[in-house]
């Protein structure tokens, strides 16, 4: 399963959306300390018991970190993947409240957009594992304990 016993295998299709993945996440968590702050703010859920500001901040710091992980540590792309694949999971609950709330962000100025948006994140869920080899690759997590 491993190109050199230590790293997953992997292909220029994969190398090339893990990359655009973690410049994307870069690129979300900049907006999020900066010039969309707000937007991301107003999806923070009104029922969860933590300062919203800190909850985007952190997160913002959270996919800076995530972005630049997919980028360089190829060798530890697999754990990085879940990484990934598990924090779009922990923040579907904000897109979720977006919609039941009838939250205008991003755009996002209808039920239907907010509807249809929560149907991308389980494509952001399934990139971070396709692109990583994350699924399947996922005994190589085991076998480095």
């Amino acid at each position: 399963m491993a190109a050199n016993g230590n790293e997953p295998r992997t292909s220029i299709g994969r190398s090339l959306a893990r990359v655009l993945l973690g410049l994307f996440l870069i690129t979300a968590g900049t907006a999020h300390l900066t010039a969309a702050r707000s937007e991301f703010t107003a999806q923070v859920p009104s029922w969860l018991p933590l300062d919203a500001d800190a909850v985007v901040v952190g997160s913002g710091v959270i996919e800076l970190a995530l972005g630049v992980a997919l980028i360089v540590l190829k060798r530890r792309r697999v754990l990085v993947g879940w990484l990934a694949a598990a924090f779009f999971l922990v923040i579907f609950p904000g897109n979720i409240a977006q919609y039941v709330e009838g939250v205008d962000a991003f755009g996002l100025t209808t039920d239907r957009a907010r509807f249809i948006r929560l149907f991308f994140q389980p494509v952001l869920v399934l990139w971070a594992l396709w692109s990583t080899g994350a699924w399947r690759d996922r005994q190589l997590l085991r076998s480095t304990k």
